[in-house]
């Protein structure tokens, strides 16, 4: 009598397969790395509203011969003793904080409105954007909140 032949896969083919089927999985999540990718995102769009910002402070002051005091009060980028600080943009009524909206979408109609950082802890109260003036009388907006970056600063 002749042995039984059978027929289909044996488990440790199935095993193989499964095996080689995970590990090229896994391969591919790491490739693609979509935590990484969100956060670049984020900071992309943090950089292109820090811009933004920029750009429309600088037109508001650059019209009429305004100053940056005509904004409002903004902080030095740094105080007496040399340490950084900056003033919060956002509508709180809080002290350290800058509403921009009036000045720059409503009267001036420079930008639609002031952009909010991407991360859900923000809002209009507090964008998570800052503005200062350095010495030279520049104005420097900044993303302060960046994901496994140092902060976007711009000046102008």
């Amino acid at each position: 009598m002749k042995g039984k032949k059978y027929e289909g896969f044996s488990l440790i083919e199935i095993l193989v397969v499964v095996a080689l089927i995970i590990i090229l999985a896994a391969i591919t999540i790491i490739a693609i790395n979509p935590a990484k990718n969100f956060r670049d995102t984020r900071n992309a769009q943090r950089g292109s509203d820090v811009n933004a910002i920029l750009n429309a402070v600088t037109q508001y002051i650059s019209e009429e011969g305004r100053t940056l005091a005509s904004i409002g009060t903004i902080l030095d980028c740094e105080d007496a003793q040399g340490d950084p600080q900056a003033t919060k943009i956002g509508t709180s009524t809080d002290a350290g904080y800058i509403d921009l909206t009036p000045t720059l979408v409503t009267q001036a109609d420079l930008i639609v409105a002031i952009p909010i950082d991407p991360l859900d802890a923000y809002d209009e109260e507090d964008t998570g954007y800052t503005i200062c003036a350095t010495q030279g009388g520049r104005v420097q907006v900044a993303a302060p909140h960046t994901e496994g970056k140092d902060p976007i600063v711009v000046k102008r």
